[in-house]
């Protein structure tokens, strides 16, 4: 997931790739992707590498005390947003940059699995997982990891000053009081741009979605490539962007947001200087992998069995913001307190996967001109 706190991330570890093409949906992004040239065997491998997006992230002394416990040491490949990082993952199939790839949500899932990404492996405590979050079960290719609700972030701010009442739902960021106020991210590019697209085809049907964006394109919605650049650079509300600020009190982000900014603020607020359209969300389940071709299948196992332990779930939501997928895991008070109640839109996998690619064409030729 694409949370806030990404601007204080780095990559861990880098690995030479080649340059190829592949599709989001229909939109054509340039990718860095070809696995590893290693044809040596690592099946005795003390080394693991995840990959994943620019947004994972996990605190050292939970790492460090699996690092322990298991005899692996753990790489992180970062490979940009999410939609990117799948991208590569396709393209890297059979010959993965390497063992556990963590970061693929519903509505790019089909996609993965159809290609053939991942190799079963059910892992261990799949058990204490929601039933309805398991979208691959019996076949265990993936795992669910987490869950968060794609929303539309306001600037409390902004709208106290101009005395006007922040918007609460899709309708209301057609009105002509916000026109030229959102930032949102391109659906072909971005997992959190797709969902947004998805809530709106859910709210608003198959026939009715696309009228809806020809409103919103005419009230001046922004569209910009990942959700760093439209939540750190493009935001009125956002305070841990590495540049200035930007002019739009509109974005769309996630219902956990606002937690985000409560604890990086200097001194801590008490209450989030953000707040979210709860009517304008979208259920994201994010989801791991062992990687078909993965050169360490045995600590890939063990990883994946790390991801969904207690101790790695509890350590997530002020790591990455997004809620546990484990049922018995805890989430801290600070995430209760200033995170959002939300009643989102879903929608099947199957649905997503009939339509998703003629959908993000459809939405290109009317937002991307």
């Amino acid at each position: 997931m694409n949370s806030v706190s990404t601007t204080s991330r780095t990559r861990i570890r880098t690995k030479k790739v080649c340059v190829g093409a592949v599709a989001v949906g229909l939109g054509l992004v340039a990718v860095s992707a070809c696995g590893s040239s290693d044809s040596g065997s690592k099946a005795d491998s003390k080394d693991v590498t995840l990959v994943t997006h620019e947004s994972f992230n996990v605190s050292k002394d939970v790492l460090k005390d699996f690092e322990k416990q298991s005899g692996y040491k753990v790489h992180i490949l970062k490979s940009g947003d999410a939609g990117e990082a799948v991208n590569k993952a396709v393209l890297s199939k059979g010959n993965p940059q390497g063992d556990v790839f963590f970061g693929v949500d519903n509505t790019l899932l089909s996609r993965a699995l159809d290609q053939g990404v991942f190799t079963p492996y059910e892992a261990k405590g799949l058990s204490g997982i929601p039933a309805d979050l398991q979208l691959d079960r019996g076949k265990h290719r993936v795992t669910p990891v987490d869950t968060g609700d794609i929303c539309v972030n306001y600037d409390k701010k902004y709208f106290a000053d101009h005395k006007l009442a922040p918007p609460k739902s899709f309708d209301d960021l057609i009105k002509p009081q916000y026109k030229n106020l959102l930032v949102t991210e391109n659906v072909a590019t971005s997992s959190p741009g797709l969902g947004f697209m998805l809530a709106t085809a859910a709210k608003y049907g198959d026939d009715g979605w696309q009228d809806y964006w020809k409103k919103l394109d005419a009230n001046g919605v922004k569209v910009v490539d990942g959700w760093e650049q439209a939540y750190n650079e493009e935001f009125s509300g956002s305070a841990g962007g590495k540049k200035a600020k930007g002019d739009r009190p509109l974005v769309v982000s996630y219902a956990s947001s606002p937690p985000v900014e409560v604890l990086y603020a200097k001194p801590q607020p008490k209450e989030a200087p953000t707040g979210v359209a709860t009517g304008t969300c979208f259920r994201q389940i994010e989801f791991a992998g062992l990687l078909d071709g993965a050169k360490n299948e045995k600590g890939g196992k063990a990883l994946l069995d790390f991801l969904i332990s207690k101790k790695f779930q509890e350590d997530m939501p002020l790591n990455m913001f997004v809620k546990p997928a484990l049922k018995d895991a805890k989430v801290p008070e600070l995430f209760t307190k200033f995170g959002a109640t939300v009643q989102p839109e879903t929608m099947a996998p199957k649905k997503i996967a009939d339509n998703r690619d003629a959908w993000v064409k459809s939405w290109t030729s009317l937002v991307q001109k």
